[in-house]
């Protein structure tokens, strides 16, 4: 239940306590948790910037709709995607596969043939979306991470993209922002903690099989 109390406690915080930073024990548990989630094939193509700079911070507020959360919190991490994920990208993974595990080649070849025939047919936009469903996993992850740690955060889509790309020099790495998270400590003024999560009754939200005959459809 200590997982169930830490997500009840979780809420988007909406004031940071500006004086509170990351112990550097807390910061390498989330570099861990973005680095273990799991992605489609394993392929990995997402890239997470760390920000513990409050003067970039704060020029960050301008491409964030004026969320201050950007600056207040102790660090942000902007989680991006690869803009090219290609056949060299695919081998590098396979590569990997081979030198941890010692797979012999001969046996991953049909399968790494296969991946780079598959996404050689997509349209890069197709693959950038396949890569931000990417991102949106590894979100889920931190979050729940966050929660368990004892660390506030706050998921932020409401930003701009170009802004954020153009201020940290994203396209020299070949990669795009799509989600923010500030993450720190909350605020003790911060009225938002303490209110009560709104959500859908349980048996709203989860179907199990076989059907139970006596619910009726609420259809």
């Amino acid at each position: 239940m200590m997982s169930i109390e830490a997500l009840k406690w979780r809420y988007a915080t909406k004031k940071f306590d500006n004086e509170k930073f990351l112990p550097t024990h807390k910061l390498e548990v989330l570099k861990d948790a973005f680095n273990l989630t799991a992605t489609s094939y394993g392929l990995q193509p997402i890239k997470m910037i760390i920000i513990h700079d409050k003067g970039l911070q704060e020029k960050l507020v301008k491409h964030s709709y004026n969320q201050k959360q950007v600056a207040t919190a102790s660090h942000v991490l902007v989680i991006c995607i690869e803009k090219q994920v290609d056949k060299t990208f695919i081998e590098e993974y396979f590569n990997r596969v081979h030198s941890v595990r010692a797979t012999p080649p001969d046996v991953l070849r049909p399968f790494q043939n296969s991946l780079i025939g598959d996404f050689e047919k997509k349209h890069v936009d197709e693959i950038a979306q396949w890569a931000t469903n990417q991102a949106y996993l590894a979100l889920g992850t931190l979050l729940t991470v966050c929660a368990t740690e004892g660390i506030d955060s706050c998921p932020m889509e409401g930003f701009d993209p170009a802004g954020y790309d153009e201020l940290l020099g994203l396209g020299e790495m070949n990669l795009e922002s799509v989600l923010a998270l500030p993450v720190g400590y909350r605020a003790s003024d911060d009225m938002f903690s303490e209110f009560k999560k709104v959500r859908r009754p349980l048996e709203d939200v989860i179907i199990e099989f076989p059907v139970d005959p006596s619910i009726k459809s609420r259809g």
